[in-house]
This record gives structure tokens, C-alpha cells and sequence, in this order.
């Protein structure tokens, strides 16, 4: 029998007031030559997402915590993917925009 685990997807959609406004650290002479999107995607990895956005980041039913395991870079957007563990999401309940129009494209 397979076990339960929790695994969650966010999408921040970039080009936004929101997205500009998020940087890693704004003395850091590196970050400057970053662009929106890779400083978002910076301050994701260095775990400020739970600091951004402490309302969205989802806690398991048994209290353990969900990594960062992959970030995908769209055209307008980057999708974080969370889980207890590295594992393979179901496209087919997946928020990506890229991996619902696989999904369609083949049903």
C-alpha cells in the first residue's frame, strides 16, 4: 500500500508589483545584475517564500515540513514545486499551465 504524502505547487506570476518588490538581500552587490525573475527565484531558494507568503505554504497533517525540490521557469511566471520528499506529480491535477496542455494535448 502506498503512503500519504503532501506535495504542493505554487505559481508566481512575474512582471507584477509583487514580484519586483522581492530580493534576496538588496546590499548584495550580485543581485544587481540579476534580473526579476532571478531574484525571485533566489529568494525562493534561500527560503524566503515562507516569509512572502506565509498564508500559502502548506503544513502536512502530521506536522512535517514541505522542501523546495524544483522550480520550473515559464514565460511569465516560475512554479515551485513542494514536497515531505522528491517525487513525480500527476500532471493531470498539476497548476503548470505547461504540463496541463500535455495533458490535453493527449486525452
Amino acid at each position: 500500500m502506498k503512503a500519504n504524502s503532501t506535495q504542493q505547487e505554487i505559481l508566481l506570476i512575474t512582471g507584477t508589483h509583487f514580484s519586483s518588490r522581492q530580493s534576496v538581500d538588496k546590499n548584495d552587490a550580485a543581485q544587481n545584475n540579476l534580473s526579476e525573475k532571478e531574484k525571485l527565484e533566489e529568494a525562493c531558494w534561500n527560503g524566503m517564500i515562507k516569509e512572502m507568503l506565509p498564508e500559502i505554504v502548506e503544513k502536512t497533517n502530521s506536522n512535517k515540513k514541505l522542501y523546495l525540490w524544483q522550480i520550473k521557469e515559464g514565460e511569465s511566471f516560475i512554479a515551485l514545486e513542494l514536497a515531505e520528499f522528491p517525487q513525480e506529480k500527476d500532471n493531470y491535477f498539476s497548476i503548470d499551465p505547461y504540463a496541463r496542455m500535455s495533458v490535453q494535448l493527449f486525452s
